[in-house]
């Protein structure tokens, strides 16, 4: 089994943030492989896993770094593989890290999700992924009508909680 997707994230330290997006693409069955690589550490090796990614049979990269966040801008920088960056609150609330991402250069996208958006950026590796699948499109309509059975669910519950002035 080769990957198609790439978890990297720039510390180990990130790796409770980002086991949701690799829960995600272990439940849909999607081959991945995680990785710390740092822009600023190993920079050799993050240019080596970058123009090797689309090689070795990798269609999206989901990319994880925290305060000055240079890791998926970097990554991006260096492969045609589609990028999303996924920023870590480890300082300033995560603004650092949201804004070292979102803000890249004309020609050098990165698609970002939200601070510590781990899963957004799993659905969204699979959303990329489905475009030329059905099956997985299939499986993407099963994830999502299940995150409406939650909610119905959730409203059934809070329907049994009793307050002297709740009207529903």
């Amino acid at each position: 089994m080769n990957p198609i997707v790439s978890i990297i994230m720039g510390s180990t330290s990130d790796l409770p943030v980002m086991e949701k997006a690799a829960q995600l693409l272990n439940e849909l069955e999607i081959p991945f492989e995680i990785n710390a690589l740092s822009a600023h550490r190993t920079p050799a090796e993050v240019e080596e896993f970058a123009k090797n990614a689309s090689g070795r049979g990798i269609k999206v990269i989901i990319a994880a770094a925290g305060m000055a966040a240079h890791l998926p801008g970097v990554i991006a920088s260096m492969t045609t593989v589609p990028v999303i960056g996924v920023p870590i609150n480890a300082s300033l609330a995560g603004m650092d890290a949201l804004l070292a991402i979102v803000q890249m250069p004309p020609g050098i996208p990165v698609a970002t999700v939200g601070i510590n958006g781990a899963l957004n950026a799993g659905i969204l590796a699979v959303q990329m992924l489905a475009t030329g699948d059905n099956t997985l499109q299939q499986k993407l309509a099963v994830y999502k009508e299940n995150l409406k059975k939650k909610i119905v669910q959730a409203n059934e519950e809070l329907a049994k909680v009793s307050y002297p002035f709740k009207t529903n």
